[in-house]
């Protein structure tokens, strides 16, 4: 797969963009631990171009793994999204992506995500401001869905328009905005956009193993695949996808611990704001092993760093 001048080898991963999990310490490790391309989590281009101390913050990054650094901003105003991308570009950005497809209402109502999807008109003028912004070096992707609902799945028609307005490539989320994260993902509208455009298409939505991987790819056609809820709590996921070993629970509390510490240090917060937010994460990596409900039960009324470590330790070696 090629998107501007980055090559990628045969089956690329790609971490989705998630708002709260899709942050550095997090991307660091997926990347290690196999996923090709990591990118923000949706940023917003208001709070960019205005430079915006909360939002800025979101584009710390560690040049020696994020190559290339992607980053993803959304917003309604070709303007606005055009500034976004020269502020990213000037903190690192060596791909711009366009959140064409996040679902949440405080993000539609605006006109952007999703929203965009039933206003081609002015996702192309999105596109075209945003290209003209950048150089020709820096790709500019996008991330879509299926459709707004049931009754307007116009993923292929969609795509086509904003290949022609200057995308790279194109993540599909195979459900619609009214879906949300619910339901099942329709891969279908993957394979249809993949059809339609010349570009790489990205596959995404209920990716969870291996197996779920390749059947995407067969069945799709898809040139990457994209992986979201599958990867919470589990990193190794990528790994595994190409063809390496799942983890045993001691490998898990070292990425568990070591998550934490770069999450505390990353966002420099009060230490217990850090551990509150750090929370849902831990109930993701504690999924599936014996003990978790207590586990969960017990750091619930942790508030310090010290505690939670403890907590992890006796957990992850049990």
């Amino acid at each position: 797969m090629r998107i501007g001048p980055y090559v990628f080898d045969a089956l690329p991963l790609v971490l989705a963009p998630m708002a709260a999990v899709s942050e550095l310490p997090f991307r660091r490790i997926c990347l290690e631990l196999g996923a090709d391309l990591a990118p923000t989590e949706l940023l917003s281009a208001e709070g960019l171009w205005r430079l915006q101390a909360r939002t800025l913050a979101y584009l710390r990054h560690d040049p020696a793994c994020e190559r290339p650094f992607v980053v993803q901003i959304f917003g309604a105003r070709p303007e606005s999204m055009a500034k976004a991308a020269e502020v990213a570009l000037e903190r690192g950005a060596g791909i711009v992506d366009i959140n064409m497809g996040c679902p949440v209402s405080k993000v539609t109502k605006n006109g952007a995500g999703a929203a965009l999807m039933n206003d081609p008109e002015r996702a192309v003028a999105i596109v075209e401001a945003v290209r003209r912004a950048l150089p020709e070096s820096i790709p500019v992707t996008a991330k879509i869905r299926s459709g707004w609902d049931s009754a307007s799945l116009n993923a292929a028609s969609f795509a086509e328009r904003i290949e022609q307005a200057g995308v790279a490539a194109i993540a599909v989320h195979g459900r619609t905005r009214a879906q949300a994260y619910s339901g099942t993902a329709d891969w279908g509208a993957i394979a249809a956009v993949k059809r339609a455009v010349r570009v790489p298409v990205i596959g995404n939505g209920d990716v969870l193993c291996r197996e779920d991987a390749l059947r995407m790819v067969a069945e799709t056609d898809c040139d990457a695949v994209m992986i979201g809820r599958g990867a919470m709590g589990n990193p190794w996921i990528f790994r595994e996808c190409k063809g390496g070993p799942a983890p045993d629970r001691s490998e898990r509390g070292v990425i568990v611990r070591r998550h934490l510490l770069e999450h505390v240090g990353h966002f420099g917060r009060e230490e217990v704001k850090a551990v509150h937010a750090f929370r849902a994460q831990l109930a993701c990596y504690a999924r599936g092993l014996s003990g978790a409900a207590e586990f969960r039960r017990e750091v619930m009324r942790i508030d310090d760093v010290a505690s939670l470590l403890g907590a992890i330790d006796a957990f992850f070696s049990a």
